[in-house]
């Protein structure tokens, strides 16, 4: 399978994702939404693993084993399993709640603006020029505009949920930083990777069964589709076809699939669930979009500015 369709194909079962957890809220509660996606995903993940027993070359020359041995990579695959799993998923599904599946799209696209933060604040893998911190400045002002606080006398329902959004993205920029600093140059093959990551939140989320998921639910067939479309596809395939179009066109190009989910998302949820905007929530997006252009580089200041960001850049001598 290309790069391109397995780019395209998460784009848009990510985008999807938002439709199906509004539609399998319907009848199941948020813990058990994050609970069958995960617990699905990594049966899935698991599967393929058992299937391909995929392994990868050490730097010795000889093919490794097909899980690693190393306790300390199992800890920092917990580690990102809770800050990139179960806590977003669980953000993300309540949020759906209170706000519409194309807004929480839209939150998605966030990502990569508290990736650039947290990789460059928290881990240090990266240092930002002054038109990527323009890019970050700019991004937060459109979640600013898109979240419109002059709305809001109180803590609403809306706001805690648009805000439940905005955590799970920062959720997703400190997995994406951690995995830089400690996972990314480990010889671990894509579909361990991926298994590795949603395998332990599924098992966590097992664990969890009695307090999280042990609840009344009312299912119907698109409920059902739903919550398999969600785990299987979602958290199972499309996981591994990130780590495949990660390895092979790098990380800010891979990233820019947060520009195919929220479109796909915000379509889906107009044309299907009948969903509206308010005023300030497309000018919003744009200006986030914008923030993540420049953030990556892809938009250039002026030539003015650029000259001021290679002197910033320059080393002292």
């Amino acid at each position: 399978m290309s790069t391109w369709l397995q780019f395209l194909g998460m784009g848009v079962i990510w985008g999807a994702s938002f439709l199906f957890m509004k539609v399998a809220l319907e009848g199941v509660g948020f813990t058990q939404v994050a609970w069958s996606r995960l617990v699905l995903g990594g049966l899935t993940l698991g599967l393929i693993v058992l299937l391909m027993r995929p392994r990868v070359a050490t730097p010795t020359g000889e093919r490794g084993p097909v899980l690693p041995r190393q306790p300390i990579v199992w800890l920092h695959f917990a580690v990102i399993a809770i800050s990139g799993c179960v806590v977003p998923h669980m953000l993300f599904a309540w949020a759906e709640l209170h706000v519409s599946s194309s807004l929480a799209s839209i939150y998605n696209a966030v990502t990569p603006i508290t990736t650039a933060l947290m990789a460059t604040l928290a881990f240090r893998v990266e240092k930002l020029a002054a038109a990527q911190w323009a890019g970050v400045i700019v991004g937060i002002a459109g979640v600013v505009v898109i979240i419109g606080p002059w709305q809001y006398a109180a803590l609403t329902g809306s706001l805690l949920g648009q805000l439940a959004c905005l955590g799970a993205a920062v959720c997703y920029g400190f997995t994406f930083g951690y995995t830089r600093k400690f996972l990314s140059t480990r010889p671990i093959a894509p579909a361990t990777f991926a298994f590795l990551n949603i395998g332990i939140a599924g098992a966590i989320m097992l664990v969890l069964t009695p307090v999280i998921a042990w609840q009344p639910v009312e299912l119907d067939l698109a409920i059902v589709g739903s919550l398999l479309a969600l785990g299987v596809l979602g958290t199972g395939l499309a996981y591994i076809w990130n780590i495949n179009v990660l390895r092979a066109w790098g990380p800010t190009n891979a990233s820019t699939v947060t520009y195919v989910t929220p479109v796909v998302g915000v379509a889906l949820g107009v044309l299907l669930l009948g969903e509206r905007f308010s005023w300030h929530e497309p000018i919003g997006a744009v200006l986030v979009l914008l923030g993540i252009l420049l953030a990556q580089g892809r938009l250039r200041l002026p030539r003015r500015a650029r000259l001021a960001s290679v002197e910033e850049r320059r080393p002292v001598e």
